[in-house]
């Protein structure tokens, strides 16, 4: 396993992240079809998830998790 491959998992997330604050922001505008919201939410943790087990098996050393306060529930 490489760190490039984390890193480009990390900015897949940061992709689907990016679709999901704008799918809540159109879902205020008009219904978005809740399971879209649910995976897009799910997907973005799984590549969350998957980036930072990549860099523990590249012996990355990562930055250590906060979670956020935010979220989009």
């Amino acid at each position: 396993m490489s760190a490039p491959a984390g890193a480009a998992l990390h900015l897949a997330c940061t992709g689907v992240r990016r679709a999901e604050r704008d799918a809540v922001a159109a879902h205020a505008a008009a219904p978005v079809h809740p399971p879209a919201l649910r995976d897009l939410n799910r997907v973005s943790d799984l590549l969350f998830v998957m980036a930072r087990k990549l860099s523990q098996l590249a012996e990355c050393a990562g930055v250590p998790y906060t979670h956020s306060a935010r979220a989009f529930h």
